[in-house]
């Protein structure tokens, strides 16, 4: 996957989030973020790893959201690795 697409999957997410009355509170309320930072920061790819990041606590937070968007849930967590921070660590 290429940087652009993770942004492109990563951004699709995002907005299925911000139009979820449940889950989008508990997101603002675990990242300290406010509507503010979340549309100056929606373009930055960190951010948009942060949202795959929390996403991915709960495997039926993103079936649900790849349902309801029709995204495949297997690109999640590639989208995610594709984004800064989202390599894997070596432990050795």
């Amino acid at each position: 996957m290429t940087p652009h697409a993770a942004e492109t999957f990563a951004l699709n997410v995002l907005t299925w989030l911000v139009g979820d009355e449940d889950l989008l509170p508990i997101f603002m309320n675990s990242t300290g973020t406010d509507g503010d930072a979340l549309r100056e920061n929606a373009g930055s790819p960190e951010f948009l790893g942060a949202v795959l990041d929390f996403l991915l606590m709960d495997d039926a937070w993103v079936l649900r959201c790849c349902e309801e968007t029709g995204l495949d849930p297997n690109l999640m967590i590639t989208a995610r690795a594709t984004l800064p921070g989202g390599q894997q660590m070596h432990w050795t």
